[in-house]
């Protein structure tokens, strides 16, 4: 079980990364992606994400990442 104040911490950088990505906002959401990455591994490799968690939230950031793998200016 994920601690609230972590869930909402997370839940709130992917939907900063929605809302850039549902507005075009290509810079934006690439820098929410790469913050939520950053947060998913500062949780992880300190042991208040569990793994299960962890793998959930990170194929989330995956998917992500691929659908914007082709995102440029």
């Amino acid at each position: 079980m994920v601690k609230r104040a972590i869930k909402k911490e997370i839940e709130a950088k992917q939907n900063e990364l929605k809302m850039n990505l549902s507005n075009n906002y290509k810079d934006l959401a690439h820098t929410a992606l790469k913050e939520l990455i950053e947060l998913l591994e500062k949780y992880h490799a300190s042991g208040d994400l569990k793994e299960k968690d962890y793998h959930k939230y990170r194929a989330d950031a995956d998917m992500y990442a691929i659908r914007m793998q082709n995102y440029h200016h």
